[in-house]
This record gives structure tokens, C-alpha cells and sequence, in this order.
């Protein structure tokens, strides 16, 4: 697959997902996008793989351009949502970016893209309710590629189904997924320690980083601004930011420290995939040593290629029962429930 096929591929994620400015712009970039810029060359002879699955250079190159607009850039900011535009328009001021801002765009593109998307939290959370259920102590959470940390704050959403609801009467926003299947029942959920781990985690205490983060929000997606924006303003009243470092080796670290009197809960969404596979197997080791001696739980929303969305698993501990869940849409805009509705 050449990089203009993966442009083309991430457009349809775009449209897919609800993206219908990033769709075009990615669609733009597949039909005319060529080495005589000097974005243009950096892009189109990257340095690794560009795919969606690894490097998702697209998405780098949008997030930059975003990026740029949300720093108040007068060229192309009448191009970006809100404001409407028409292909012509939008390729003629692009394109002409891709060569005269080419000094600010190539640095930003050095990012992976991070969204950190709280939507996830959709799943993990009735998840979460139905190990507080089992385990009946309170949970230490711990999160695997972690960005700005804010899925771990989910004790702050609350998620309602539409017949069932999760979360405090009061909470920061209310996530509503499209939801089939059962529910686990609602349980006392307290979450007494949180901690993630980022190869490169943004600090909401740092403009330069909620820029950058915001900079992935897809811009004609309102709903998905505002409530990632609430929700660093509460990791930053929180003083919450993962630590930096390998998840596997920060996990090897982590767990022996967990306090034993709490449940241990990891999980990861969309995250797992990205890690080399020595640091999925020195999470794993982690994991299994850990869990052979104590109660443990996984949560993991990956992509596996499968069906539709993320494969939403759950692993116990000492046993290392593997439980399907269901399926999720990688933004959290539904989610299937096959699993149980309590653990026994």
C-alpha cells in the first residue's frame, strides 16, 4: 500500500467515523498530494510505515494543519470548520502550506497522533462496574498508553445507556452509546488509586500539550472538542499526568506496588497494537507473574480485525480467563455487549 493508499483508506475511516471535513481533506491529499512540496516529500518518502495501523501519517498531517488553525493562522483558518469551503478552495490554500508553512508543519508531523478519546470510557466503565461487582474492594487502575490520562478520570463520567445508567448524579458529561445487548448491573465503584503510563504523555498543566491533543480532535466534531476540553480542565485541577516510559517495564514497576488490599485493574484502548512486541511480552510477563500471587483484571478495546469496531475483552486473574465482552466502535459512539452481566 503506496502513502497516497493510505490517505485514501483514512478517508473512509473519516467518513465512517463521522469526520465529513477530515474525509475530504484526506481525500484532497490522495488526489493531489506530490513530492514537489517539501511536506509534500517528507510525507510521500516517510520514514517508516505510514499506515493507519503504525505511523497513520495522514492523520499527522491533519492533526499539523489543525494544529496550526487552532494557533489562529490567517490563511487557513477561514478554510476550517466552522466555516465552509469548497474543495477548490481548501486544495489551493493547502497546498500552498505544504510549502510555505513547510517549517512549521514537518516539526509537528515528528508526533504520533493521540485523541485520547473519552468516549472509550463508554465501555470501560460498565466494565469497571462489573469487576467492583466481583471483587468487592476498591480498584487501583492502571492504564496502558495512557496520553493525557484522561479514561482515567472516568469516576468523574457518567454513562447512560438509555435503560441503564453508570456514574455520579452529577457528573462532568454524560456519555450516550448507541447500546445493544445486556448490561452488567450497576455497582459501588471506588477508585482509590489511578496511575498510566505514555511513551509520550501530554500533561494538561502544559498549553504546548492540550494544544497538541486538541490538534487530533477532528474539527467539525463539536461534541468530541468540548468534552475532551472538560475533561483536561479536570486532569489539570487534578494534577493528574501519566508517567513516561515503556508500558512494559513501567508495569513490571507498577504492579508489585499496588496496594494489596485493592483490586488491580489494567487496561488499554486502541493502544495495544502500537507497542513493540518486546513490550507486549514484558507486559504480559508482568502481568502473569503478578496475577499468580493476586487478583488481577485486563480490560482491552484493540482493533483485531474481526468485524466491526474494537474486540472488547476482559482477562482474570489468577485463572487468566479471557471473557469477550462485545464489540465497541473505536470513538465510543457504540457499543454491542455480548458478555456477562455479572462474573463468578
Amino acid at each position: 500500500m503506496t502513502v497516497l493508499d493510505v490517505f485514501r483508506a483514512q478517508a473512509t475511516a473519516c467518513a465512517a467515523l463521522g469526520s465529513p471535513f477530515n474525509a475530504r481533506l484526506m481525500t484532497l491529499c490522495a488526489e493531489h498530494l506530490t513530492t514537489d512540496s517539501p511536506v509534500g516529500a517528507h510525507v510521500l518518502n516517510w520514514n517508516g510505515d505510514p499506515s493507519i495501523q503504525a505511523d497513520s501519517v495522514p492523520l499527522r498531517l491533519a492533526g499539523a494543519l489543525h494544529q496550526l488553525v487552532l494557533r489562529g493562522d490567517p490563511d487557513l483558518s477561514p478554510h476550517w470548520p466552522p466555516h465552509e469551503t469548497d474543495d477548490a478552495a481548501l486544495w489551493t490554500i493547502v497546498e500552498t502550506a505544504l510549502t510555505a508553512k513547510a517549517d512549521q508543519i514537518i516539526p509537528l508531523l515528528a508526533s504520533a497522533p493521540q485523541t485520547n478519546e473519552v468516549r472509550r470510557s463508554a465501555v470501560i466503565i460498565p466494565a469497571l462496574h462489573l469487576i467492583a461487582a466481583w471483587a468487592g474492594k476498591p480498584l487501583s487502575i492502571m492504564e496502558l498508553g495512557a496520553s493525557a490520562g484522561l479514561n482515567l478520570l472516568n469516576d468523574q463520567f457518567a454513562v447512560d445507556t438509555g435503560t441503564v445508567r453508570y456514574g455520579p448524579q452529577n457528573p462532568l458529561f454524560t456519555l450516550t452509546p448507541e447500546w445493544t445487548g445486556d448490561h452488567p448491573a450497576p455497582a459501588s465503584v471506588d477508585i482509590a488509586a489511578r496511575r498510566g503510563v505514555d511513551l509520550t504523555p501530554i500533561s494538561a498543566e502544559k498549553s504546548e500539550d492540550c494544544e497538541r491533543l486538541m490538534s487530533y480532535i477532528w474539527p467539525d466534531q463539536e461534541d468530541r472538542k468540548t468534552r475532551t476540553q472538560a475533561a483536561l480542565e479536570a486532569a489539570h485541577r487534578s494534577g493528574l499526568t501519566p508517567d513516561a516510559g515503556d508500558a512494559g517495564d513501567w508495569l513490571t514497576d507498577a504492579l508489585p506496588r499496588t496496594d494489596p488490599d485493592h483490586m488491580a485493574v489494567i487496561y488499554h484502548t486502541v493502544a495495544w497494537q502500537y507497542f513493540p512486541e518486546a513490550t507486549k511480552a514484558t507486559a504480559m510477563k508482568a502481568m502473569n507473574t503478578f496475577g499468580a500471587d493476586r487478583p488481577l483484571a485486563r480490560i482491552s478495546m484493540e482493533n483485531d480485525g474481526q468485524g466491526k469496531g474494537a474486540l472488547v475483552t476482559l482477562t482474570l486473574w489468577p485463572e487468566a480467563r479471557e471473557i469477550v465482552l462485545g464489540r465497541a466502535d473505536f470513538h465510543g459512539r457504540w457499543v454491542d455487549w455480548t458478555g456477562p452481566t455479572r462474573l463468578d
